[in-house]
């Protein structure tokens, strides 16, 4: 094998498996080949053992695995086989006759012969004389018995010439396989790889546990596309004529006995007559020659394959029968009666709550043993020393947490070890790791390692692959001059989250491998990497590595793969990459990269996978297209800041596998050269500007199993033929776009899909039937889709198994209690804004989600919320906007699984229900617009995860406990306006440091504003978040799982009230507006720069408006109006340059109003019922410069000016009182004259009235 093969090898996790078994294998068949030929042993005669002494008499199975060491088998081949070794001259009898040598060293009378590399003494030339007469009588009688023969001999013999040339053709296929892997490689990679290239990172268990594993296991998922994804188990099996032994088979059947297996397949072990031989029962491989069970693959193994790299249904169907795989139960203690079993693999099971088995350690025939993530727990006994025969040991998971003990150092043979821990005490112990000479693999992950751990892998000549996963290194090394690393080829230190590089790493001069992902490395990227001049892969992903990309990079010239993605780098892309020839794979993507792309790129002939997402290179798609090489393979430019439109050059790219030009600014139409791209199976083009019919262009893509168009200005009729050729598909997103749908009503699709969506589409105004045949679907999104129809019968049965439904929004009626026959099973159910009816459906144990929002659902919630029996998962209810009557039924416990609850604008009447209180996982309730009555309960002490409480317009009562603040401390919205709340506004919600939104408006509040408003911090914010986020469990999104939702509300702003939901997070508001609230605006809510809406109008406020109102630079809305605040309008006011609405009317206030940017676009209304002039106010402000103005002289004064206006009034009121009616006092015929003239008005006022209605009589 060559240099490079073997560096590639050896670059690749699963490379070690193939080189173990290499060498082991060639140092076994050098062992047994020389021993043979030596001695000629069971050769037909001695002559042919003198002849052909190269010829083998090996024992070897053609199926066995080269993991373990073959055994001899025991026969009786009829006479006496034992070797005697040739007689010492100190034995020697002249009666014996003598014989002729055949062959003799020359020079001298001693010596030694040598045949194939055995040495033996040879005995004197005259001692061989004069026992050759002797030898030749006793030939002939021992060629006579091999004359005979004897059939087992013969068999045996045949077999070993098989064996021979079947090894040899191993080799060759081996060498084949090596030389394919070299020149394939960079066409190989794990699912982790492709789906970071995509950006849609797996969760840990998906990413962490399945990376490798896929690899090293034989076992594969059959990609069937039918209703039971089944893993196919590589079950090796034996030749048809190995018949296992009896007493084994009886072991299995034990064994299989305390297991559980779901899905049955074991079923092949049983002792029909049909099938008793266990030798072919699955999972179980037997010595061809001696029957013994040798090897048990009792795995499920996550094998992914490329198709579940493209398809995200595929791989939920692959692992919902990977979860159905797994075994369980115990393992019976029986398994140590296999004394010949050399191969046990357990990994990927569910044996959960127990330790390792004891009799594991007493097996010691094993030669391959791996519990990875089977679910044992507990530490690795000092007895694993006894399995001295180990050549591959993986316990990850299972010895979680465990010391490692000094006698794993006596598995001398060990060449691949994986151990996972936590702890100081899990690699406390290091003295064992240099007796591992042979260790060729060492995956260490999530231990604490010091600087003997350093000297430790310095001291294994043959370790060629280090995986320090999650390991916390030395923070430097005393020593670094003394590492000589001679064999180490790649080493992964990823995912350690420290902001440093330890400097022996760069003295590792022969590595091909380093990664460093995911470490919080800050600043550039190191120059000491540019020692590393053999490097072929290099991942610094996911840290924070800022500056340019170092000119270095460009000189590393046999780099392969090259990850720089996740980073903060900055400045153009350079275009020394160009230098970068050998170049496969090329990651830049989630960086600070800004310009085009540079030509120099087209030097890239060998590049195979480019991920430039996430750049801003404002750069058109087609220049992008002309510097890319067509043998691409994965292009993705998502969100990239790419314009222009496509032509017919994307059709020379007809190796392309998966394409993603998402979330850019592309648009026109689809060139019609996409039908040339026939191997494409990942087609993303969502959020663009595409236009016209894409189906004209992408029809005949029969390979595509993923294709997304959504949310374009695509439009057209798409008809039967368009689906024809998506035989593959299985997840289709086409949303957001102009689409009507004409099938004929028996139509169905070709293809199984797992994810569709198509809202918007018309697809009414029946109810698609087509959609009957779709029984594997996991997530359905037909929103707004036109439908004026009733929900079928069959479409809850066909849909049983989905995670997502989405119906809203449509013209669906009728009854869900006439179309359900089980509760709904469905996990996350929207069928809100339609035209449902009747009572409200039951639920089973799986639903997540149900939003019934805006329908008639009509009567009580009791048979709803309080019959149900099961254990409910039940995260978001949302009845709002329906016809509910009755009181809230007082039985929430049984729905502990609560997050969020929305009950608005329904007819609930009665208290709000104390057993809400054991929501302890609540973290949204709305329930305005009802009619509850009662007060604060104090059951909602518990709820201390509130985010979000509404209360508002109902008829609540009582005063606002002072709890509130103490126990809603995550309260980021506190709604309890139009009730009747009475009483002060406790000080203790000034604690709620969260709270953005304080709407108490329309009640009877009386008191003091509180002066600590400025602690509300987050309203002090002015970047925050623009989302409000509920967290509930997982639920399917168009980005697979999510375990959270955008938060919704109702807010009364500017006088209206409107729902806020993806800007929720950037309001700000307090509303304490038609109170009896009174005292002076408190000084420090103008701390709060970061409030948008202040409203306090109809109060009984007093005193100053703030002088530094000004400061609160985000405020668009202020209404002071119907108030008693007097003096002038502070002149700073008019630095709120995104003020918008402003209210100061019927208040005492006067003076000239502040000249600003904003302030005199405002109507005059703003200013009313004032003493102000000037613009937008027709009143002439000319005398108002001689007013002394109190805010110039004294801007934090609080000194009360003399009201002479109101004085002056009272004073004239009661002069001109007493002038007018004191002489009527005092002259009696000037009273009596007052009266006569009163009497006369109203008698000629009668008369006048009189006269008017005979007119109009007279008229009629």
């Amino acid at each position: 094998m060559g240099v490079n093969n073997m560096n590639h090898l050896q670059a690749k996790p699963f490379a070690a498996k193939w080189r173990v078994n290499l060498i082991r294998y060639y140092d076994l068949m050098e062992e047994l080949w020389g021993a043979d030929c030596a001695t000629g042993h069971m050769a037909r005669t001695a002559c042919q053992a003198r002849r052909n002494i190269s010829t083998q008499s090996l024992k070897v199975d053609l199926n066995d695995d080269v993991d373990y060491i073959l055994e001899e088998q025991s026969f009786d081949p009829g006479f006496d086989t034992t070797y005697r070794s040739p007689p010492h001259m100190d034995s020697y009898s002249p009666s014996d006759s003598t014989q002729s040598v055949s062959s003799a060293t020359s020079g001298g009378t001693g010596g030694t012969s040598s045949s194939q590399g055995t040495k033996r003494k040879s005995p004197m030339v005259d001692v061989m004389d004069a026992h050759f007469d002797k030898l030749t009588t006793k030939l002939d009688v021992f060629t006579d018995y091999l004359g005979q023969g004897n059939a087992l001999t013969q068999k045996l013999f045949d077999i070993g010439e098989r064996q021979v040339l079947a090894i040899e053709r191993r080799n060759e296929i081996i060498n084949k396989q090596v030389n394919v892997m070299r020149q394939t490689s960079t066409f190989q990679h794990s699912e982790s790889d492709i789906w970071d290239m995509y950006g849609l990172r797996f969760n840990t268990y998906k990413k962490n546990n399945f990376e490798g594993e896929k690899r090293k296991t034989s076992c594969h998922l059959r990609g069937r596309r039918s209703s039971e994804a089944t893993i196919n188990r590589r079950c090796i099996k034996s030749d048809t004529g190995t018949l296992c032994i009896p007493s084994e088979r009886e072991t299995l059947l034990k064994l299989k006995r305390d297991l559980s297996d779901p899905s049955n397949r074991l079923s092949s072990w049983n002792n029909a007559s049909e099938n008793s031989n266990c030798c072919e029962w699955v999972g179980v491989v037997c010595n061809n020659v001696t029957a013994h069970v040798a090897e048990l693959h009792l795995n499920t193994a996550p094998y992914i394959s490329d198709d579940y790299l493209f398809d995200e249904g595929l791989f939920d169907e692959y692992f919902e029968a990977f979860r159905r795989s797994e075994l369980g139960g115990k393992i019976n203690p029986c398994l140590a009666d296999l004394k010949h079993l050399n191969y046990l693999d357990l990994s990927w099971n569910l044996f959960r709550g127990q330790g390792m088995p004891v009799f594991l350690w007493t097996m010691t025939s094993l030669t391959h043993m791996d519990l990875s993530y089977s679910g044992f727990y507990g530490k690795i006994p000092p007895q694993i020393g006894n399995l001295s025969n180990l050549v591959y040991l993986d316990l990850r998971q299972a010895a979680y947490g465990s010391i490692i003990p000094s006698q794993i150092g006596n598995l001398s043979d060990l060449r691949h070890l994986t151990l996972e821990g936590r702890g100081s005490g899990f690699a406390e112990n290091v003295d064992w790791l240099p007796r591992l000479s042979k260790l060729e693999y060492l995956f260490l992950e999530g231990a604490t390692l010091s600087e003997a751990w350093i000297h430790a892998f310095h001291a294994l000549p043959s370790l060629t692959n280090l995986n320090l996963i999650d390991c916390l290194l030395p923070l430097c090394y005393s020593q670094p001059s003394l590492l000589n690393f001679s064999s180490l080829l790649t080493l992964d230190v990823s995912f350690a989250n420290y902001s440093f590089v330890p400097k022996w790493i760069f003295g590792l001069t022969k590595l091909v491998s380093l990664r460093l992902i995911d470490n919080n490395i800050q600043g550039p990227i190191l120059d000491d990497i540019q020692n590393l001049t053999l490097l072929q892969n290099l991942d610094l992903s996911e840290n924070s590595f800022t500056s340019s990309i170092p000119v270095f990079l460009g000189n590393l010239t046999s780099l392969v793969e090259l990850d720089l993605s996740g980073n903060q780098l900055e400045g153009a892309i350079p275009t020394f990459l160009g230098n970068l020839t050998l170049l496969v794979e090329l990651d830049l993507s989630y960086n600070q990269l800004e310009g085009k792309i540079p030509t120099s790129l087209n030097n890239l002939c060998n590049l195979r996978k480019i991920n430039f997402s996430y750049l801003k290179l404002n750069q058109q798609i087609n220049e992008i297209l002309q510097i890319l090489s067509n043998g691409l393979i994965i292009l993705l430019v998502r969100s990239s800041q790419v314009s222009g439109n496509l032509t017919n050059q994307i059709g020379d790219f007809n190796n392309i596998v998966a394409l993603d030009f998402s979330n850019n600014s592309i648009d026109g139409s689809l060139p019609k050269s996409f039908k040339k791209l026939s191997s494409l199976k990942y087609l993303n083009l969502s959020n663009n500007q595409f236009s016209g019919n894409p189906f004209d262009s992408l029809r005949s893509l029969s390979s595509l199993s993923h294709l997304s168009i959504d949310d374009n200005h695509f439009q057209g009729v798409v008809k039967e033929d368009d689906f024809a050729s998506f035989t593959s598909l299985t997840e289709f997103y086409a949303g957001g776009n102009n689409f009507t749908l004409k099938v004929g009503h028996n139509w169905h699709l070709s293809s199984k899909l797992t994810w569709l969506d198509m809202k918007e589409w018309q697809l009414g105004p029946n109810f698609p039937s087509w959609i009957q045949s779709q029984n594997k679907l996991k997530y359905l999104e037909m929103s707004n889709a036109g439908i004026f129809d009733s929900i079928p019968i069959w479409f809850w049965e066909t849909s049983s198994d989905a995670y997502f439904v989405n119906l809203s929004h449509n013209h669906i009626h009728g009854e869900l209690g006439t179309t359900l026959r089980h509760p709904i099973s469905i996990m996350n159910v929207h069928l809100s804004k339609n035209h449902l009816r009747g009572k409200l459906p039951h639920l089973s144990e799986n639903v997540v989600w149900l939003d019934l929002s805006s329908n008639s659902f009509s009567g009580s919630m009791n048979d709803f919320l309080c019959k149900n029996q099961d254990m409910n998962h039940l995260n978001v209810l949302n009845l709002a906007s329906n016809n509910l009557s009755g009181e809230i039924p007082d039985c929430w416990m049984k729905w502990l699984c609560l997050v969020d609850i929305n009950l608005q604008s329904n007819h609930f009447f009665g208290k709000i229900p104390p057993s809400m209180g054991f929501l302890f996982e609540l973290q949204s309730l709305q329930v305005r617009n009802n009619s509850l009555s009662g007060i604060f309960s104090t059951s909602f002490k518990n709820n201390r995860e509130l985010m979000f409480l509404d209360f508002g317009e109902n008829n609540l009562s009582g005063t606002i406990p002072l709890w509130v603040g103490e126990r809603f401390i995550k309260l980021r919205i506190l709604c309890l306006r139009s009730n009747n709340f009475s009483g002060h506004i406790p000080n203790k919600i000034c604690d709620m440091s969260h709270l953005q939104v304080l709407d108490l408006a329309h009640n009877n509040l009386s008191g003091n504003i509180p002066n600590c408003l400025n602690h509300l911090n987050a309203m002090t914010l002015m970047n925050r978040s623009t989302t409000l986020i509920i967290y509930t469990s997982s639920y399917p999104s168009r980005t697979k799982y999510l375990d959270s939702e955008l938060a919704s509300a109702l807010l009364w702003l500017k006088g209206r009230v409107d729902e806020y939901k993806t800007i929720l997070g950037l309001v700000t508001n307090i509303d304490l507006s038609n109170n009896k609230l009174s005292g002076e605006i408190p000084t420090g809510i103008t701390n709060l720069n970061g409030l948008i809406f202040l409203n306090l109008s109809h109060n009984q406020l007093t005193g100053h408006i703030p002088y530094s109102i000004g400061d609160m630079r985000s405020l668009t809305s202020i209404d002071f109006s119907r108030n008693q605040l007097f003096g002038e309008i502070p002149p700073t006011i008019s630095k709120l340059s995104f003020l918008n609405m402003l209210d100061l009317s019927n208040n005492h206030l006067k003076g000239k109003i502040p000249t600003g940017t904003q302030l005199q676009t405002f109507d005059a209304s703003s200013f009313v019922g004032n003493n102000l002039c000037g613009p937008p106010l027709t009143v002439n402000c000319s005398s108002n410069g001689k007013i002394r103005s109190y805010y110039h002289k004294h801007k934090g004064s609080h000194r009360q000016n003399v009201k002479w206006f109101f004085v002056s009034m009272t004073f004239g009121f009661i002069v001109g009182f007493w002038i007018v009616v004191g002489p009527l006092f005092i002259c009696r015929s000037w009273r009596y004259a007052y009266y006569d003239f009163l009497d006369e008005r109203k008698t000629r006022k009668r008369e006048i009235r009189r006269y008017d209605v005979i007119v109009r009589s007279g008229l009629d």
